[in-house]
């Protein structure tokens, strides 16, 4: 009876549906925190991400490093609305007393307008953030819509009240201001926009910049109002222009209150972003759009049900799931305007009901997101897989080759490879094929091929001597950029695989001349495999190997990693790589490196550095490890996939705020909380997709059922379910598989049949258990 009761009530109440965001906890691995890590106030995949900051006004020496929030902080400056990769600012900062226009240090908040916090009065979670200013007694509130921020600021009575609006300052990755605006309207509105200088933005494409516009109405008068750079106070000014410009709004009279900001934002123009408020938020108040934030997140993260008694693992699942859909935020207008890569304003072409046909996102490199974004995606998001190759597609349109990363469209590769035709093939393996086909196979091709006047941004700057040897020729040392001679050994692992990925699309294709040729380039990780040492080895043009060899060794050949981690980067051809090393071999070291990796938390242990475990025999803090705990699906003992996956999960990742996605590892606009999703579920395809027909390795699921919810759109099978019996304990260990009732002889099911929907029965036990044929 009660469980009728529920479940009526479930259908008729929606405060009875079921509430994942109750799982999802953005506090966790703020230790080391990207700039993009930490935005409780956003929706998914939205360019409005208020959220509090805690040195974001700092800096970012190199451009990347982990600004923002930090979770051992223990003072708040101030809530930036931007949070992009490369992108960052519209600070607002509420305070009371004496006006201060400086946000001070961490080691002496009084200094400034920033004001210390403790974190049981900090309440975060998808799509609303609540924190108490503990020196001003002023509860500030964060929620959004996809381009619209929401503030509220709750003063305490008895002393004045302040609002700032710190717009001329550096923010996070965002690099110096180059210029700043920020105004008052005689109706009350504050208006204006930053232009930013990023380090990666001036590395990729020099000269361009990132200017980000917005346009916020308040639901009070103040009593005064002026204008700041740092200490210098201009009092009743209204306007106030270049670096370091701020507007602040005082209410003198001592009175209780709380005030709303409503504040549209955009890339193109302060008029673009008062439509976008207009458009989205107009009458909408702060509670009503909590609610509707809330249940925009409960909505997508419901797309997966995940069942489990271990709440520790609903967490871990619900915030990697939360995470994978937080990066990549819109760059788009309402109307469809968006920025170009030359700073100019386009316009996405609209429908017949006016809307624009898809979005545009800015979007952190896809380096490694094929082992973990880009399969969640086409399992629960093909809507957003769509829109994203769409979106790239207008950067190849605009500037004549694919980006591996934008911000504002500016190219900020990253990396320096570029794996997005890698990605559009994924989507069309998977059946999502709604996109200009051709187009996309053209800027993909010229991606894989084309080196002459290839700009820095797009990557694969040795791609020429890649097709010349077979392989990209190592050089010892040089004057040029790193990404033409610094890992030559990677690029060729690198490049074979994207190779391979487009060679299977030209394929299908009928593109016969295009498919052998990157068939013999996808071949290129066999010139660099030492048949002595049985490890990839960097090799000189003239055919030698190197001298010197160390395999521990990275930023030698390989980029962010070292031999021991590069030589299972065959992910197109694994079955050819375990003959390489013996299969017995093969499975020999991997386990030991496993064992061995285990006991420095799979990388680089406890140390909170976003390149701790680059010198270790694995390192699943950084993309290029990602796949190799799956390749034992492919050399005969499923059962150590099953045990190492499942143990990764376990004991790498961690529920706080130091020990989150490992120790201060690099959770790249959620890749790792995405791999957890995948891998935590059973299912992981080390080829990304790239197979004309792709298959999903099953491993270990942690939970007793999941079941994803299928796109109408993309997929006829309404939802597949995966279901563990017996589990639990030490039951971890796959005894027999089924599909749909039928029995399955290997560790493997096709993508189609996923789509196509059912159900996928392992039974489990404690013993590991290889073969299924019996």
């Amino acid at each position: 009876m009660k469980i009728r009761l529920i479940l009526f009530l479930t259908l008729i109440c929606p405060a009875a549906r079921a509430q994942y965001t109750q799982y999802v906890d953005p506090l966790i691995g703020t230790a080391h925190c990207r700039w993009f890590h930490f935005t409780p106030g956003a929706v998914p995949f939205g360019m409005a991400k208020p959220a509090p900051s805690t040195n974001g006004s700092y800096g970012n020496v190199h451009g990347w490093e982990a600004t923002g929030y930090d979770y051992r902080h223990t003072s708040i400056e101030g809530f930036p609305n931007f949070h992009e990769f490369q992108v960052g600012g519209i600070v607002f900062a509420p305070l009371t007393g004496e006006l201060q226009t400086v946000p001070g240090k961490l080691e002496k908040p009084e200094e400034g307008y920033r004001s210390r916090f403790d974190r049981k009065d900090e309440h975060a979670t998808a799509g609303y953030y609540s924190v108490l200013l503990k020196d001003y007694g002023i509860k500030a509130e964060l929620t959004s819509t996809p381009r619209v921020a929401f503030h509220r600021y709750s003063f305490p009575a008895g002393k004045p009240a302040h609002i700032l609006f710190d717009i001329g300052n550096q923010q996070g990755e965002s690099g110096p201001v180059k210029d700043a605006k920020v105004y008052r309207l005689p109706d009350g509105r504050i208006e204006g926009w930053v232009t930013t200088l990023p380090v990666y933005v001036e590395k990729y494409q020099p000269g361009a910049e990132v200017t980000m516009y917005f346009s916020a109405e308040l639901d009070a008068a103040p009593d005064a109002f002026g204008v700041f750079r740092k200490n210098d106070i201009q009092k009743s000014a209204d306007s106030i222009s270049g670096p370091g410009a701020g507007l602040y709004l005082s209410f003198n009279d001592g009175k209780k209150r709380s005030v709303t900001i409503k504040a549209g934002l955009s890339y193109t123009s302060v008029e673009n972003a008062r439509q976008n408020l207009r458009a989205e938020a107009a009458g909408l108040r702060f509670d009503k759009a909590k609610q509707n934030a809330i249940a925009s997140w409960n909505s997508y993260l419901g797309r997966i049900k995940v069942e489990s008694p271990l709440k520790a693992d609903m967490v871990k699942f619900y915030t990697g799931l939360y995470h994978s859909l937080l990066g990549r935020g819109l760059a788009s207008d309402v109307s469809g305007a968006y920025p170009k890569n030359n700073g100019e304003t386009g316009q996405i072409p609209l429908g017949e009901n006016g809307k624009p046909l898809h979005n545009h996102y800015n979007t952190d490199a896809i380096w490694g997101g094929f082992w973990n974004l880009t399969q969640l995606w086409a399992l629960a998001y093909p809507e957003y897989y769509s829109d994203w190759i769409k979106s790239q597609l207008l950067i190849y349109q605009d500037a004549g080759w694919l980006a591996d990363g934008i911000a504002n469209s500016r190219f900020v590769s990253g990396v320096g490879t570029n794996f997005v035709s890698l990605a559009i093939s994924g989507a069309y393996m998977a059946g999502i094929r709604d996109f200009d086909v051709q187009q996309a196979y053209a800027a993909s091709l010229k991606n894989e091929l084309e080196g002459k006047d290839r700009p820095r941004g797009a990557g694969k700057l040795d791609i020429d001597r890649f097709r010349k040897y077979g392989y990209v020729d190592h050089i010892e040392k040089a004057d040029g950029w790193p990404e033409t001679w610094m890992f030559a050994a990677s690029h060729t692992l690198e490049y074979s695989f994207s190779s391979y990925a487009v060679a299977q699309w030209a394929k299908l294709l009928g593109k016969t001349e295009d498919y052998k040729e990157l068939m013999r380039l996808a071949g290129g990780w066999k010139h660099l495999f030492d048949t002595s040492l049985k490890l990839i080895r960097p090799k000189y043009a003239s055919g030698q190997f190197i001298e010197n060899f160390n395999p521990s060794q990275p930023w030698r050949g390989f980029q962010e990693g070292n031999s021991w981690q590069y030589t299972f980067y065959v992910p197109h051809d694994p079955r050819g790589l375990v003959s390489a090393l013996g299969k017995d071999s093969f499975n020999y070291r991997l386990n030991t490196i496993f064992e061995t990796s285990r006991k420095n938390k799979f990388g680089g242990g406890t140390t909170i550095d976003a390149f701790s475990g680059l010198e270790g025999l694995y390192n699943q803090g950084n993309q290029p490890c990602l796949h190799i705990p799956w390749l034992f699906n492919f050399s005969g003992k499923p059962s150590l996939t099953q045990k190492w996956v499942r143990t990764i999960c376990n004991e790498f990742y961690g529920t706080e705020g130091v020990h989150g996605y490992g120790y201060g590892q690099d959770e790249d606009q959620g890749q790792l909380g995405a791999w957890y999703v995948i891998s935590s579920i059973g299912l992981f395809d080390v080829k990304g997709l790239a197979e004309t027909a792709p298959e999903l390795g099953i491993g270990s699921p942690l939970f007793d059922k999941v079941i994803i919810q299928l796109s109408d759109k993309y997929y006829k099978g309404g939802a597949f379910t995966i279901e563990t019996r017996h589990g639990g304990g030490e039951n971890i260990y796959v005894q027999s598989l089924s599909l749909n009732g039928k029995k399955l002889d290997e560790p493997f099911v096709p993508f189609k049949k996923v789509m196509e929907g059912g159900k996928l029965v392992l039974e489990m036990g404690k013993e590991p258990r290889d073969d299924y044929r019996k």
